[in-house]
């Protein structure tokens, strides 16, 4: 009995479910949508989460399959089932191919467009293991364009128009998070006193001091975007400018990412979510306070100071003549 929930356990950790999370991004068009009241918008929503959910696990154990030497020499990923010889690679490889087939016919049940944007995650995902990971910038490019096919996937499933600022903020958030991920790689690996070229060939490109200039610059580009976005006057058609208080949330999280990657205790921004308490807990008021906006913004806005907002008829300076 306890040899089997061994084994049920080595499973489940090859499929990572604590990787999921990464999926709320098919969520952002669900909120800001205005569909959180539509039934049928939310079960669209919740297949859609289904769907990456079986795809990113078929990409973790084929990955796994690929990588498992390299692991084998990594200082937390070497407990890995396939690194420590827990699960076959044949194993891994029936349970890869099943993950897929089950998030393909997920994809197909909701629609053609979220089938096409579900085939082209997968399909980057394939050239990053394959190849693309060793290439150093276009590595963690790969894995932020991912995320906004997440976020357009989740668009696509309940057949909404996606913001043009929010594939932005998507986009370099995600590449704040990418550089950071290296950024703890190399400082967890320095720590255990491993090589961390050994371990992935590209992190010898990337040196803490072009990993902060990284970092500074994308979390800047974060931070303005996000912040064009929520001033933007067609941003939801205008109602929800609240979303511009938001901002301290925004940057207290991304400043305290930065801080906390620089420990080299961590293995990335899943990690620093689940065990960091301060970063999770502010995540998770921006989060109640963005819910709280998007269905009552307007009464919310009546409570605030009143204020000129960019486009607005009053906000525009009378000229003379």
């Amino acid at each position: 009995m306890a040899s089997a929930l061994g084994r049920f356990g080595d499973y489940v950790q090859l499929l990572r479910p604590y990787q999921w999370v990464k999926n709320v991004f098919v969520f952002i068009a669900l909120v800001f949508g205005e569909k959180l009241t539509d039934p049928s918008a939310i079960v669209a929503s919740l297949t859609a989460v289904a769907a990456f959910c079986l795809l990113s696990s078929a990409v973790y154990a084929f990955n796994d399959i690929r990588d498992r030497n390299e692991d084998m020499l990594h200082p937390t990923k070497r407990f890995r089932p396939l690194a420590r010889g827990a699960i076959t690679v044949g194993e891994a490889g029936v349970l890869c191919i099943g993950l897929l087939l089950g998030g393909i016919f997920l994809a197909w049940r909701l629609n053609l467009g979220f089938l096409t944007t579900a085939a082209t995650y997968m399909a980057l995902n394939l050239i990053y293991t394959l190849g693309g990971k060793r290439v150093p910038l276009v590595d963690v490019i790969i894995v932020a364009i991912a995320f906004v096919l997440r976020a357009l996937g989740g668009s696509q499933a309940i057949n909404l128009p996606v913001s043009v600022w929010l594939v932005l903020c998507t986009f370099t958030l995600c590449l704040f998070l990418g550089f950071g991920k290296r950024r703890c790689e190399i400082a967890m690996i320095h720590e255990a006193g491993g090589d961390a070229v050994r371990h992935r060939a590209t992190l010898v490109h990337y040196t803490p001091d072009l990993l902060n200039h990284l970092l500074s610059t994308t979390a800047v580009l974060s931070v303005i975007t996000f912040l064009l976005y929520t001033l933007d006057p067609h941003t939801l058609g205008g109602k929800f400018r609240a979303m511009f208080f938001t901002i301290p949330f925004v940057l207290y999280a991304i400043f305290r990412y930065a801080m906390v990657i620089e420990r080299g205790r961590s293995t990335g921004p899943t990690d620093i979510l689940i065990k960091d308490k301060p970063f999770l807990i502010t995540c998770l008021l921006w989060g109640a306070l963005t819910l709280a906006i998007v269905l009552r913004g307007e009464r919310i806005e009546e409570l605030l100071p009143k204020m000129r907002w960019p486009g607005d008829p009053s906000s525009e300076v009378s000229r003379p003549g």
